[in-house]
């Protein structure tokens, strides 16, 4: 006898778990409700199209429900909302959303992928128009409108995540003034902050004006303008408003089908993506997995692990026995010509959950430096104290930066150490590397760390240096770049004069060297630990040090941890 199987909401999770079924079992009967009227589409794709980017509409569409009907012989219901879950009868309360009719449907299997729905803020004045939020495709396409008819000149986004940065950087593109607001200091919280002051950096240079640290209050409407209030600020003046502060599971009906949920009440599932109630599977934003670098519960709201989910979800549906081993959190977005790419921890969740870290820092060149066209990459490369254990990774950068963040990624799900990055055999030819890749340079940092022959200080201890003259602070770069530019009570003695030099370093004292991007300093390290001088190299160069400074400068901030030195 043929299963029954419903599957609730598509997109990512639910129309690859629906067309995986298919593939595993032409008898099953499958039908698949969606609340919006696309059931299958481009998620990903949606501030490209506001932007204009991606001309046609219909290429955000990746299946209609009749191409479900004709190649899969698949049920697709769009504008049928299901309303209430039963478990004890198993079946599920349908509202036609056209029609208004109002059905059950039974099942035998049923698969829920819900998805996620952005955060909407009590806020006096949140529903009016020129205000929107995007997660579906209408909401795309009333944004879009907007832009096309309207023509707005201006737009403030509340919130600087992946979504909030993509439609700033369209809407930026088409001659929008653009300001993004949001509480945190930063942008893109899967970033440590230093990390995201190259980001901050490059919004600024594209026009783009950032008021971090502050709070949306309210809304209010003069006219055809929006008033946007803020906490302790002037209110902004603005032709639309675009929410983006995040996104949270859409899971009221497992709530109130007495499902067990968990954090941020999401679906808890198990490795199966087996809910707590027979028969019933859960995949995609709205359910809770497990990180796979702490082992603890998590919320990763991306479509990659989605589709994974869909697939492992569809396997046991149909009788096999598929695990999802849990989430690392790997992504990557463009933001102009800028490519920024994570996976794992960064250094503040890693530290929250107890863990004793420790990180390096490079800028090498995407390929060999010879090579015309090369670009810098900043890198940061966590790893557990001891044990090496590979922890996360954060790039930003141009060319070759998403490649290297899924050799880390691949590196870290495999299971190896942070010493074993440097015996990776990469590919290599001058358009597109260097003979030392730049992963491999990270793991040469760390063996060095493990090996003693490099210690490292980092930017927030700058400010805690002795000024006393009990330590001996060295600046090894040229002296034009110095003229451009240093840490004050930094003392320039460049790398190739130093050894003509070193009596001008007093005995006894520790030295700390700081040079344009870590390199030359290291080596300056070397010659002083072989002249019998305590040294610590600083991690990240001068670059690193410069980019927080003037992001603390642009956004009138105090300087972390002493850096107006």
């Amino acid at each position: 006898m043929s299963k029954k199987i419903l599957i609730v909401g598509g997109v990512a999770g639910g129309a690859t778990a629906a067309a995986r079924i298919r593939r595993l079992d032409e008898q099953a009967q499958v039908i698949v409700f969606e609340r919006s009227g696309f059931v299958s589409y481009a998620n990903c794709g949606l501030p490209y199209y506001i932007g204009g980017v991606i001309e046609d509409k219909e290429e955000l569409t990746l299946q209609t429900p009749e191409m479900f009907l004709k190649r899969f012989r698949i049920d697709v219901r769009v504008h049928h909302e299901v309303t209430a879950i039963h478990p004890d009868k198993k079946t599920v309360t349908v509202k036609n959303l056209e029609s208004g009719e109002v059905f059950e449907e039974s099942y035998d299997k049923l698969l829920l992928s819900p998805g996620a729905r952005p955060v909407q803020p009590n806020l006096p004045g949140a529903g009016m128009d020129h205000l929107f939020t995007l997660r579906t495709v209408e909401d795309t396409l009333r944004i879009r409108d907007f832009v096309v008819k309207e023509k707005p000149k201006s737009v403030v986004l509340a919130g600087g995540g992946y979504i909030g940065l993509e439609v700033a950087e369209n809407l930026r593109e088409l001659g929008m003034d653009v300001t993004i607001v949001q509480r945190p200091n930063q942008v893109l919280s899967p970033l440590d902050y230093e990390m995201a002051a190259f980001v901050h950096a490059k919004l600024r240079e594209k026009g783009i004006h950032l008021m971090l640290g502050h709070s949306v209050e309210g809304f209010e409407k003069e006219g055809e303008k929006l008033w946007v209030l803020l906490k302790d600020e002037a209110p902004l003046k603005t032709d639309m408003v675009i929410l983006a502060i995040g996104v949270a599971p859409e899971t009221h009906l497992a709530k109130e089908a007495g499902l067990k949920l968990g954090i941020k009440d999401s679906i808890v599932v198990n490795e199966r993506m087996e809910t707590s109630a027979p028969d019933i599977y859960a995949v995609g934003d709205a359910v809770e997995v497990r990180h796979s670098v702490t082992g603890q519960p998590a919320l990763i709201s991306l479509a990659g692990p989605a589709n994974k989910q869909g697939r492992i979800a569809a396997d046991n549906i149909c009788g096999g026995n598929s695990t999802y081993k849990g989430s690392q959190g790997s992504s990557v977005i463009k933001i102009f010509d800028m490519t920024v790419a994570t996976t794992g921890l960064n250094e503040r969740t890693a530290k929250s959950a107890g863990i004793d870290c420790d990180k390096v820092y490079l800028s090498p060149s995407s390929h060999a430096s010879y090579y015309p066209g090369g670009t810098m990459m900043t890198m940061k490369v966590l790893f557990e104290k001891n044990t090496y254990k590979l922890l996360g990774a954060q790039i930003v950068g141009y060319d070759g930066a998403d490649k290297r963040i899924d050799v880390l990624a691949t590196a870290m799900n495999a299971g190896m150490t942070a010493l074993e990055l440097k015996d990776l055999d990469l590919a290599y030819a001058p358009p597109y590397s260097s003979a030392k890749d730049p992963v491999n340079m990270a793991g040469f940092m760390i063996d060095n760390l493990e090996k003693g022959t490099l210690r490292q200080f980092f930017w927030d201890e700058v400010g805690e240096l002795p000024d006393d003259g009990s330590v001996f602070l060295l600046d090894a770069r040229t002296p034009e770049e110095y003229a451009r530019g240093h840490v004050n009570e930094f003392i320039n003695i460049p790398l190739d004069e130093l050894r003509d030099r070193l009596g001008e370093i007093p005995a006894g004292k520790p030295v700390y060297v700081m040079c344009q991007s870590g390199l030359r300093s290291y080596l300056a390290c070397r010659i002083l630990s072989q002249n019998h001088f305590d040294c610590y190299n600083f991690s990240g160069g001068y670059r690193l040090y410069e980019t927080i400074y003037k992001d603390c400068v642009a956004a009138k901030q105090s300087y972390p941890c002493g850096m107006d030195k």
